[in-house]
């Protein structure tokens, strides 16, 4: 079955870094510190094949531990004992997350891709093990299914399936897991209703 790994991204925050675009003397470099994937079935009843969840234990430019800020903690609910019991390396968690996709393409809301390998992989002093052609923006697949223009840049990967109306179960806005769930779900209805063809997934000009 074909398939589309669909991902995101939790990257170190304090109040107001967005706004600032983490340029403050005083904010941390954006450096991820949990992904989450969802492997969606392309044929068929588009089902749900399986999910990567995984906490990074986050670096600085020295290699020290970065603590995490308490608005960062309370923003995606990872605690630093989240870090200390099940963080892994980012090397650990890239190559988990490889071997997740078995080869299929990565779509984000957004370009994740560019925190976790270019920023992330950067700050850790590791080679890029995922070469970018690999990844693409979701943002194309909802263009290719009708999604309004203006909808687009003031809804959040959290918020698609409640836009959509789409049933699923509870999910948690900022964990990397349940925002790729959100996402996932939303995709899903939207081929399931004709509205989005599988094969968009497998242009590289998905947004004509």
């Amino acid at each position: 079955m074909k398939t589309a790994i669909i991902f995101d991204c939790e990257f170190l925050c304090l109040e107001g870094s967005q706004r600032r675009s983490w340029c403050a003397a005083h904010d941390p470099d954006p450096v991820i510190a949990q992904i989450g994937a969802v492997k969606l079935g392309l044929d068929g009843d588009f089902p749900i094949l399986g999910t990567y969840k995984v906490y990074v234990r986050p670096v600085d430019r020295f290699g020290d531990h970065y603590e995490l800020d308490p608005f960062f903690t309370t923003l995606t609910g990872i605690t630093e004992e989240n870090l200390r019991s099940e963080g892994v390396s980012l090397q650990d968690a890239l190559n988990g997350l490889d071997r997740f996709s078995d080869g299929s393409r990565f779509w984000s809301w957004g370009k994740d891709e560019l925190n976790m390998m270019a920023i992330s992989c950067y700050i850790a002093g590791i080679q890029p093990s995922i070469p970018a052609h690999r990844f693409d923006n979701a943002v194309k697949l909802l263009l290719a299914a009708g999604m309004p223009i203006e909808d687009l840049g003031r809804t959040p990967s959290n918020e698609l399936a409640n836009y959509y109306g789409v049933q699923h179960p509870p999910l948690r806005g900022h964990d990397a897991l349940d925002d790729a769930l959100s996402l996932s779900y939303t995709l899903q209805h939207l081929m399931k209703a004709g509205h989005l063809q599988p094969e968009v997934f497998e242009s590289t000009r998905a947004q004509e």
